[in-house]
């Protein structure tokens, strides 16, 4: 679907970056050109705020600090939180409801919520926004990795991979981006 954007209508963006950042290395094994991605979103409107969520080692990285400058750079703020290490080794880092809570506390002073994300557990807060809160929504994420669902309930939809020269950052040298079979 289609939505009118006009300068005068107010957003805010929340980036999922777990599921961002996965969803590149393991389709393209490149990175999400964040900044890039959120002046396509944002499309010259009023800009009220810009989260991205990331999950943290807990210890001093140099490639981490260096992602985090960058983020911030590109105009987020950034919420951190480490990675839960359960008895027995499992691990666990999502900001599900952090973002769920941040965008319905954002929805009186927006338009239009943007949230990078292709996860299905963000629909009902999407139908909660549009529905209670009158907020658009519109979702941001890899085509091949995003909830249907999440689609079919999002106002409007930018697929990561219909611009990869433009959205995406090569990996490790390998070369040209490409869907990995």
């Amino acid at each position: 679907m289609r939505i009118v954007k006009n300068v005068d209508q107010r957003v805010a963006v929340f980036v999922d970056v777990q599921n961002m950042y996965y969803s590149a290395r393991s389709l393209y094994d490149a990175k999400v050109n964040f900044g890039n991605l959120m002046s396509e979103a944002v499309a010259g409107r009023k800009l009220v705020r810009a989260v991205a969520y990331v999950i943290t080692t807990g210890e001093e990285d140099e490639k981490e600090k260096a992602f985090f400058d960058a983020l911030y750079k590109a105009g987020f703020d950034i919420k951190q939180k480490e990675i839960q290490i359960f008895k027995g080794g499992a691990k666990k880092g999502d900001w599900d409801v952090g973002i769920t809570i941040d965008a319905i506390a954002m929805a009186e002073k927006v338009d239009s919520i943007i949230l990078f994300s292709g996860d299905g557990d963000y629909v009902p807060m999407a139908e909660y926004l549009k529905l209670a809160k009158g907020c658009s929504i519109e979702v941001v994420a890899f085509d091949q990795t995003c909830s249907h669902k999440l689609k079919a309930v999002a106002d409007f939809y930018i697929d990561i991979e219909s611009d990869k020269g433009k959205f995406l950052i090569k990996g490790r040298g390998r070369g040209r981006l490409k869907a990995k079979k």
